[in-house]
């Protein structure tokens, strides 16, 4: 079995160490209450949930689904969340594979610290569109992802495609 290690995930998670922060923001709650979309890289809003760019991508396009509300868990969503949540998901998905056209995806959740969860306090759904072939040696030798495309330029693009 191939092991894929991401070094640069680490400066991410102690950017966002809840420890670190004292509790007392959310930098999801944070995005979406700013109002101003385009700075904090937010595709599309929907009632109960909204999907924004991720500021320290595993690749080009990733997204997440975030609720509004603050909850730790997917336990913890409504139903009528938990729908609006695959929907978005899934109108995500579409709109990916159109102005991006991936070979697959990975779809999921990293539920609390132990999990891999970054930000832990806020329950959010990551999109990440993959390429055959798509990991080099870059993360391991040199601790840097290349992102292959502009974030502005993609949230432009699927703005368009929604």
């Amino acid at each position: 079995m191939e092991k894929l290690f991401s070094p640069w995930r680490s400066q991410y998670i102690a950017t966002f160490s809840q420890k670190d922060r004292g509790d007392k923001e959310c930098v999801l709650c944070n995005a979406h209450q700013a109002n101003n979309d385009d700075e904090n890289l937010i595709v599309a809003r929907g009632a109960l949930c909204y999907v924004i760019m991720n500021l320290f991508p595993y690749n080009s396009g990733h997204l997440m689904v975030v609720p509004y509300r603050h909850i730790p868990t997917l336990i913890e969503l409504t139903e009528d969340e938990s729908s609006e949540v695959m929907a978005l998901l899934k109108r995500m998905t579409v709109a990916l594979q159109k102005v991006m056209t991936p070979d697959g995806f990975n779809i999921g959740s990293n539920i609390n610290r132990p999990a891999g969860a970054g930000i832990d306090g806020h329950v959010h759904f990551h999109i990440v569109p993959r390429w055959s072939g798509d990991t080099n040696f870059m993360p391991v030798l040199a601790d840097t992802k290349l992102i292959s495309e502009d974030m502005r330029a993609t949230l432009s693009k699927l703005r368009k495609a929604l």
